[in-house]
């Protein structure tokens, strides 16, 4: 018996083998896996059997693990190892085997480096301007093949890979991505995911140019690559997410966990480092009081500070805004203010110094409502005014969203421990970094980089979030820990709550907290309050919406990966000890099972489908193809009418709506039989268990009211109509792909249940926005609001914006641009950008017509230096476009319609707004319907004008700004144009006239007031 025996600093390896035989690549390969080297290792080794000519060393290099080789010597062979295994190439033939004794032996020693190898990687840099890598000092521009064949060949440095990926049209692009490795180093800090961005965080100097880039990406590696040398806020849990990463073969991991020491002691489990939130008592009601005038407008003179002046609009309008604070004269009737102030009244201020003032004295919360995350953000900026002690801040102002934005750490454990694989299982691993440091938990919009989901493909970080509705509340482990439950049981005891207005709709709409129950709201963004309650208060019988509930009652699928777990593992105590209740359970389980299941998709299509809900699905769709217009454009969804439905659709109806029934009689029984267990409690209803009836008892009543909703929407088929609602059939495509099918309904003014469920309980309400007018009078203002449906009529407000519009702004109406042609189109933007040097926010009413212009002229802008980003085109979510958008003054942006309101950027960075044409609504089912309700071509107008007031708005946020608004459709109604402030000048011109007028006023302006240097 002769042996190979392999040695190591760490530990020796006897690997058997029978006498005679010859040593094969197997023993080798065996033998390095033992071994484990470290990634950057110098392992060399020596043999009594062949000379090293005749045998060679090769790290066997997985998909981005390369290696590096290293001088051989006779007898001998040595090289540089990262992280790979080793194979042993014997030569062939095989010299004979001499008779060995018990001595004969292959042996392996292995080092560690002291010394880090230097990056043995070259670095990727593709733009629309070209293609470079940079290796060994050298930067080489590169045709696209070239550069796809070397990122095949060899792992490349790059920032952002599935943008790089998307430039070179090689979507399986894989390298070490440096946004990766930041999130990695320094999570939960913000950064703009450009090299602008990079070489700010690092310190270095912005490259001249792009063929800088290559390079620059290499020494920003290494900058960042010597983070742990230094003095390194976020060390503690960075060795032990190395390793983890390490073994899941990670790209950068091979070069970190070589310059990380192995800290003294064992780093605590994420799970048990982070702070549990304590119980608190019940906060008691608010006092009633009456706020001082003269208090309001000191308090507002003290959040503007010592260093401006509150102006006269701003004093007029917090004066306003208190009315929204004083005592209710009687139940159901809110005090209620309307408050238009223009751009520039400052009315964030004004309405929190009158707002902080009654939280304080009446010792209750005020809940601060917006629609977008932008102005969520500027909401927590300006509180600093109001508690500039930090410590304090944050026990004062709390930000609430849905449950949908948090991470749950029942899913992260459930990812980290192997319910993920691949790449999801490293953005798993990153994301733990991130919720060791995270302020609140929050992964969208919160400080997670909105960039990082991004470069998985967003591939499994929805799964870290509670979107499906599976929450176990007190029976999770992490319960004391959750981030959801933290931030509710800190609003409960804060001053301030800044939320949305979905959250808002939602908790009064299913009763959640209503000991806690806010009495007083401001509804900032108000002009969305509308279209907030419309999608609230909606509804919608589709086969994900059915299969999703199926899962939640039933459990997973079989072969389903993941902890999710049905209604009866949830509440099996329940049903040990209740026999009404797991009966229940058991009638609830069973009648899912007609619910949609998996591959209802496929089976609906080929006509097979199974259960009476399939079944259903399958005329709505056979119906909705055979009366929707445009059936044959497989490009987008389709929709019609639910009236006059086909024999086929009511024959349907009836067993879906007996499937439905036998469903929902179980979940209302179940709810009662979880009050009584309540109302009697065992002796094994703790705390915890008690919060997680309680939690039950809250889903199911919330999931009973959706399936009695379809009830009532599946009557109306071959029923009669009701005046309140629009129902419909629609099939919901994607770029010629179904992905759903049903029936909706939508209130007609869905305003009628926000008014009853939310402002009638509610003491005082202020309603404000710069647009609550725009497109009507003040009548039109109260029903967007849902003011008609209470006893009290609201008080109305408005101040005027104190900018010089006629000055600093102007808006051009070109005439000679074909709406619809894209090359036409094209051009425009393209020469319109150029003139303004950049800066410019493009709008589209089309998706198809914004990616037409932006192929068209992306590449051209880019060389002139002038960036080109487009939603719906790179792989960016929106909030990171604008970010880029805000941080390059070179930079533009295009998107559709709705992204005007997304887009919060002051200065130069944005100085000129073009929409392709006249943001006319589409004319769907619903439209249809409310334009009947809403006084018919009136109710388009009052859309078209509130939608160019709102783009409009973007462009001037400061007196300093200055900007142009072109519009390019010579159709465009002259009636429509009041949309604009009073003063702006208004000009219907050619698209070369209106070039030149770009040109003049923005291209070679002098420093604006924001961007002159500082004073010395």
């Amino acid at each position: 018996m002769t042996d190979v025996r392999v040695t190591s600093a760490l530990r020796s390896i006897r690997h058997p083998r029978e006498g005679g035989d010859p040593y094969t690549p197997d023993h080798a390969r065996e033998a390095s896996k033992q071994v484990a080297p470290s990634p950057s290792a110098t392992l060399s080794f020596s043999c009594k059997e062949w000379r090293a000519a005749d045998l060679s060393l090769s790290p066997l290099a997985g998909r981005g693990w390369p290696s590096r080789r290293r001088g051989r010597e006779r007898g001998s062979d040595r090289a540089i190892v990262t992280g790979a295994l080793l194979a042993f190439d014997f030569p062939s033939p095989r010299p004979s085997p001499r008779q060995r004794g018990e001595g004969d032996w292959i042996e392996f020693s292995v080092c560690s480096n002291t010394t880090p190898v230097p990056l043995p990687y070259p670095a990727l840099h593709a733009s629309h301007t070209g293609i470079w890598i940079a290796r060994d000092g050298e930067v080489r521009a590169v045709s696209r093949g070239e550069a796809i064949r070397a990122a095949a060949d060899t792992p490349m440095i790059v920032m952002n890979a599935p943008l790089v990926g998307q430039r070179l049209g090689y979507a399986d692009l894989s390298g070490l991505d440096l946004l990766e490795l930041y999130a990695f180093l320094r999570p939960a800090r913000f950064m703009v995911p450009t090299p602008k961005g990079l070489a700010t965080v690092t310190g270095l100097d912005l490259p001249a140019d792009d063929a800088g880039v290559a390079p620059f990406l290499l020494a920003a590696a290494e900058r960042l690559l010597a983070t742990p040398d230094a003095d390194w806020p976020e060390r503690e849990g960075a060795w032990t997410a190395a390793q983890s990463l390490f073994r899941l073969r990670w790209s950068w991991a091979p070069l970190l966990v070589d310059r990380l020491k192995k800290p003294a002691q064992n780093e605590r489990w994420l799970f048990s480092k982070l702070p549990e939130w304590d119980e608190a008592a019940p906060r008691p009601a608010p006092r009633t009081i009456t706020l001082d005038p003269a208090e309001t407008q000191a308090q507002l003179a003290h959040l503007v500070g010592d260093a401006a002046e509150a102006r006269p609009g701003q004093r007029a309008y917090a004066a306003a805004a208190a009315d929204a604070f004083a005592p209710r004269t009687g139940r159901e009737m809110p005090n209620l203010v309307l408050a238009e102030a223009g751009t520039g009244i400052g009315k964030t201020l004004g309405y929190l110094a009158p707002a902080s003032l009654w939280s304080h004295a009446a010792g209750g919360p005020v809940w601060v409502s917006t629609y977008t995350k932008a102005l969520q953000r500027q909401l927590g900026h300006e509180t600093r005014r109001v508690y500039p002690d930090e410590a304090v801040r944050r026990e004062k102002v709390v930000t609430r969203k849905g449950r949908e934005n948090y991470l749950c750490l029942l899913n992260l454990e459930d990812a980290l421990q192997g319910g993920f694989a691949g790449r999801a299982a490293v953005l798993a691993q990153l994301v733990a970094r991130w919720a060791a440091y995270t302020a609140d938990g929050d992964m969208v919009g919160g400080d997670l980089p909105g960039w990082l989901p991004t470069l998985f493909r967003r591939n499994g970080s929805t799964a870290l979030t509670d979107r499906r509705g599976e929450c176990v509340y007190a029976g999770c482990p992490h319960y004391r820990k959750c981030f959801i439950e933290r931030a509710a049981r800190a609003s409960a005891e804060a001053d301030i709550v800044i939320a949305n207005h979905a959250l808002v709709m939602v908790n009064a709409a299913r009763g959640r907290e209503l000991a806690t129950r806010p009495t007083r709201y401001v509804f900032d963004e108000g002009h969305h309050l509308f279209d907030a309650a419309d999608s609230m208060f909606a509804t919608a019988l589709t086969g994900q919406e059915t299969i999703e509930l199926r899962r939640w009652i039933v459990g997973p699928e079989a072969g389903s990966r993941g902890r999710r777990r049905g209604l009866a593992a949830r509440l099996s105590d329940v049903a040990s000890y209740d026999e009404g209740g797991a009966q229940a359970i058991a009638d609830a389980v069973r009648a899912a099972q007609g619910l949609a299941s998996d591959g209802w998709l496929q089976r609906v299509a080929e006509g097979t489908p199974f259960g009476p809900i399939e079944t259903l699905l399958a005329s709505v769709r056979g119906l909705t193809y055979a009366r929707a217009e445009g059936a044959e454009d497989a490009g987008y969804g389709l929709e019609t009418e639910l009236a006059e439905p086909s024999p086929e659709l009511i024959e349907a109806a009836a067993p879906a709506a007996e499937a439905l029934d036998s469903l929902y009689r179980p979940l209302v029984a179940l709810g009662k039989r979880l009050e009584a267990v309540l109302t009697d409690a065992p002796d094994w209803l703790d705390g915890p268990a008690r919060a997680r009836v309680e939690g039950a008892i809250a889903s199911l009543g919330w999931r009973a009211e959706t399936v009695a909703a379809w009830l009532s929407l599946i009557a109306r088929v071959g029923g009669p109509a009701s005046a309140d609602f629009v129902d419909w059939l629609a099939v919901d495509r994607v770029e010629g792909r179904e992905f759903d099918i049903g029936l909706h309904r939508h209130w007609l003014d869905p305003t009628r249940p926000f008014a009853e469920i939310v402002l009638k309980p509610a003491h005082g309400a202020l309603v404000t926005s710069a647009t609550l007018t725009a497109g009507g009078t003040w009548e039109t203002a109260e029903a967007r609001v849902g003011a008609p449906h209470l006893l009290r009529p609201p008080v109305r407000f408005q101040a005027e914006s104190p900018f010089d519009y006629a000055a600093r702004a102007e808006v051009l109406v070109v005439t000679d641009v074909k709406r619809g042609d894209i090359p036409a189109l094209s051009n425009a933007y393209g020469r319109l950008i150029e003139a303004a040097g950049g800066g410019t926010l493009g709008l589209f009413t089309a998706i198809r017509r914004l990616r037409g212009v932006h192929a068209r002229i992306a590449d051209r802008l880019a060389r002139a230096g002038l960036p080109l980003m487009a939603q719906h085109v790179d792989p960016i979510d929106t909030g990171t476009l604008v970010d880029i958008f805000r941080d390059d003054p070179h930079a533009s942006l295009l998107g559709t319609d709705a992204l005007r309101d997304g887009v919060d950027v002051p200065g130069h960075s944005l100085r000129l707004v073009v929409m392709e044409g006249v943001p006319w609504p589409k004319p769907t089912v619903l439209h249809a319907a409310r334009r009947l309700a809403g006084g018919g071509s009136a109710y388009d107008d009052r859309i078209v004008r509130a939608r160019m007031a709102q783009a409009f708005g973007r462009l001037i946020r400061s007196a300093d700004d200055r900007g142009v608004f072109v519009l390019l459709s010579a159709a465009t109604p002259s009636r429509l144009l009041d949309a604009f402030p009073p003063g702006v000048p208004i000009a219907r011109v050619p698209l070369d006239e209106a070039i030149a007028r770009v040109a003049s006023r923005l291209s070679s302006h002098a420093a604006l007031g924001h961007e002159a240097a500082p004073a010395p």
